[in-house]
């Protein structure tokens, strides 16, 4: 058991180095296959965060938290149900309820 434990370890140990190596060569490769350093090399996302504004840029879109509120509006005004959110709600709802019962029970 000890030695099958042992094995698991490594094993892991090399996965796991083997995916941060793939990862350092896949950013080299992308650094190489551009054929120059730029610094303004976008990644995909960036987010800037101020005390009273947001933005962020996805994929070279340009989103503010006006943009965001807006649709957080739109939304709201659109009365939109999502069944599986309010089936998500009440069986956390219910657990709680649950547990909280239960463990009422063992302290009594």
């Amino acid at each position: 058991m000890k030695m099958f434990i042992a094995k698991s370890l490594v094993i892991i140990a090399l996965m796991f180095i083997s995916v941060l190596t793939g990862m350092e060569i896949a950013n080299h490769g992308i650094h190489k296959m551009k054929g120059y350093d730029d610094p303004n090399f976008q990644n995909a996302v960036s987010i800037k965060e101020s005390e009273e504004d947001f933005s962020a840029t996805f994929l070279g879109n340009d989103i503010s938290s006006h943009d965001i509120e807006a649709k957080k509006k739109k939304l709201e005004e659109m009365n939109a149900y999502n069944f599986f959110s309010s089936m998500g709600k009440k069986l956390s709802d219910g657990l709680t309820g649950a547990s909280e019962n239960l463990i009422n029970k063992l302290i009594d």
